[in-house]
């Protein structure tokens, strides 16, 4: 069965042990199931039989917005589908969403927590609306982060404030839209016509959240996502496929949604 993976993490091959040493002081008893190179994830994917992954990139500052886009586009492949980021105070984001709009990129990653703003922040209204404008997907860290225990910067309520707010903005809520606060989403997204990717849930929320969850969704909103190399690739594609569910209802998760939504962004 085809998968995307449509949430995974990679770094520039030079920058890629600093990037996981430091990332991994914040990650509990969660360390990388591979180098974080491009050439890593790949073979990651090769052992697990993906097809394709949505790389996902955080600018932590301003200043580091073009030269993550600069990346983003060298990596594009048939196999790499890479998602740069804006920061909040990045203050030329119309001419920066243009670019990476014409290289044919389909969307970016915003993680509230790192990038220190919240979700519904009227004042960044614009930036949200510019995103939908071009049509590009916006994927958001959702609920608790490791790092950041009980922040509600990017909490289920306020995902839904800003679909009320622009709701033809393309959203993806990742963690199956609130890790660790998975109560929540079931309060307030679902039944939403917002994407809910399953990286780091499918076993983190337990049987009964989980399925209470993906049962009640629309099940053309929802994305398989792993969080790579966070957690590993074929292990949690393995979970996916154990799982007592239709194999039509798998086929939407592993690829279909993933590839209707890419190509319609």
């Amino acid at each position: 069965m085809k998968t995307i993976d449509f949430h995974t993490h990679a770094f520039p091959d030079q920058l890629a042990a600093s990037a996981l040493d430091q990332l991994q002081t914040h990650s509990g008893d969660y360390l990388s199931h591979h180098n974080g190179t491009i050439r890593g994830l790949l073979q990651s994917m090769d052992r697990a039989g993906i097809e394709k992954s949505v790389v996902v990139s955080i600018a932590t500052k301003p200043k580091q917005v073009k030269s993550i886009t600069d990346w983003a586009i060298s990596i594009r492949s048939d196999r790499i589908i890479p998602f740069p980021s804006i920061h909040p105070l990045f203050s030329n984001f119309d001419s920066e969403l243009d670019r990476i709009k014409s290289a044919g990129l389909r969307g970016i990653k915003l993680h509230p927590m790192y990038q220190e703003f919240v979700i519904d922040d009227p004042t960044l209204l614009p930036l949200y609306r510019a995103i939908a404008d071009r049509g590009l997907i916006c994927l958001f860290h959702a609920g608790w982060d490791i790092a950041y225990p009980e922040s509600d910067q990017a909490a289920p309520y306020r995902i839904l404030n800003l679909h009320h707010a622009i709701p033809e903005l393309k959203i993806v809520a990742a963690h199956l839209g609130g890790w660790q606060v998975w109560d929540k989403v079931v309060n307030t997204l679902l039944g939403r016509k917002i994407w809910l990717d399953t990286s780091f849930s499918i076993r983190e929320a337990g049987e009964m959240e989980f399925r209470r969850i993906i049962d009640n969704h629309p099940r053309d909103y929802l994305l398989f996502g792993t969080d790579s190399p966070w957690l590993d690739q074929k292990e949690e594609l393995d979970a996916w496929k154990a799982l007592d569910i239709p194999d039509e209802f798998k086929e939407k998760i592993l690829f279909k949604n993933a590839e209707r939504l890419l190509k319609n962004s």
